[in-house]
């Protein structure tokens, strides 16, 4: 039986962009039996293949391990369609292509194969919360508790009670779920980074930098946690430093996040030529993926609200909330629709991206700024507020924009 500890918290356990990079985090070692018949056993040995080949994908960013775990998982099911792990695995995959739909049904299916086991609920969780099924997800994820609190359940509370503002409660989870460990050391080093993302958005530089730290001598060179000190050197004003370290990146794996950092602080160190030329590669990035079948995500949706066409953006935060009505999704939509000259509709979809009390700084300035286009003062000085109270130096881009306008507003 799991914990049940402070119940005036949300989901009574000690809280995401997230989710999808959390769907390989399994109860490794929770895993059902089956029968020893040839093709059971065959494939029993394509899904631990297929798996492996996921994780792979995780380490190296390289979308061809996503295609030989697709096959090879294809075939286990093929072999044996109640094979768990294969089930898992495909819903991991779905999570990972932003189809979460898919990654739903998969882990309903999961969910009926392994009755009592955490493992289902890795995929099911993650669905539920990207597809904004909160309330499911709550159920979902204490049934994950009980069953076997571990990395993988700690690590979603941590992301459920962040996105509910309970950012207290989501540095408590995440520090628990580290604390659990796991067998496989690039899941523990990302979990250390996420506990560093989570001291960052608290402000407490000091304390992100350790995590991030921690998870390099975990995993030498593990990029996730380069980043995030990379974050903190631009957000402390040492951009030549983080330009230097998103450069060497991106050199090495030039994922669109990424990159749209290393352009943002190029844009704040004032290389203009150079930031577009950043810009204008990420665009392509996220133009091939999807013309690839990828499913548009809030990111593309709020860089190209912030350094590409308006009109386009909201195109594209449409797509994205239809795939996925979720409160980053909520934000994508508001935003694009704040910069492209629709405030006041910006603003109510704002609100409903802080719905559930989510504090990251970046959505309440969002808000903020909607707010301030569409004529509601105090309530555009209450969100910019809010945001440079979570923390003063959120973005080198952002964050001196808010303090100009709050300036203006006062």
């Amino acid at each position: 039986m799991g914990r049940r500890l402070a119940s005036g918290r949300v989901l009574a356990v000690p809280a995401v962009v997230f989710v999808v990079a959390l769907g390989a985090f399994t109860a490794l070692g929770d895993t059902a039996q089956p029968a020893s018949r040839g093709e059971v056993v065959a494939a029993a040995s394509l899904a631990q293949k297929g798996q492996a080949q996921l994780q792979r994908a995780r380490e190296s960013a390289d979308p061809a391990n996503y295609a030989r775990a697709e096959a090879l998982l294809r075939r286990a099911l093929d072999r044996d369609p109640k094979n768990l792990d294969a089930t898992i695995g495909m819903g991991t995959l779905a999570l990972a292509r932003h189809d979460f739909r898919e990654g739903l049904r998969y882990g309903k299916t999961a969910r009926r194969l392994g009755r009592d086991l955490a493992r289902p609920y890795t995929v099911l969780v993650d669905a539920q919360v990207e597809l904004g099924n909160y309330q499911a997800a709550r159920r979902s994820l204490q049934e994950m508790m009980d069953l076997r609190p571990n990395l993988a359940s700690y690590a979603r509370v941590s992301y459920f009670r962040e996105l509910h503002g309970d950012l207290d409660g989501a540095t408590e989870a995440m520090a628990l779920a580290v604390s659990a460990g796991g067998q496989v050391p690039e899941n523990v080093a990302y979990v250390q980074t996420l506990l560093g993302d989570l001291e960052a958005t608290r402000g407490r530089s000091g304390a992100a930098r350790r995590a991030y730290e921690t998870a390099l001598a975990q995993v030498a060179g593990y990029v996730p946690a380069r980043v995030g000190l990379a974050e903190l050197d631009g957000a402390s004003g040492r951009l030549d430093e983080a330009i230097a370290t998103y450069r060497e990146i991106v050199d090495r794996l030039p994922l669109p996040g990424y990159v749209i950092a290393l352009g943002e602080a190029e844009l704040a160190a004032g290389r203009t030529a150079s930031a577009r030329e950043t810009f204008a590669l990420a665009d392509v990035q996220l133009r091939l993926a999807a013309a690839q079948g990828d499913n548009i995500e809030p990111l593309q949706a709020r860089f190209v609200a912030d350094h590409g066409d308006p009109s386009r953006a909201v195109r594209l935060a449409r797509q994205t909330w239809e795939a996925a009505p979720s409160v980053r999704s909520a934000d994508a939509m508001g935003w694009a629709l704040t910069r492209a000259g629709d405030p006041e509709r910006g603003l109510a979809w704002a609100r409903r991206s802080l719905k559930l009390g989510w504090q990251e700084p970046t959505v309440l300035y969002h808000a903020g700024m909607a707010a301030r286009a569409a004529g509601e003062r105090d309530e555009a000085i209450s969100f910019l507020e809010a945001a440079l109270e979570r923390n003063p130096d959120f973005s080198p881009v952002r964050a001196p924009k808010a303090r100009r306008a709050l300036e203006e507003l006062r």
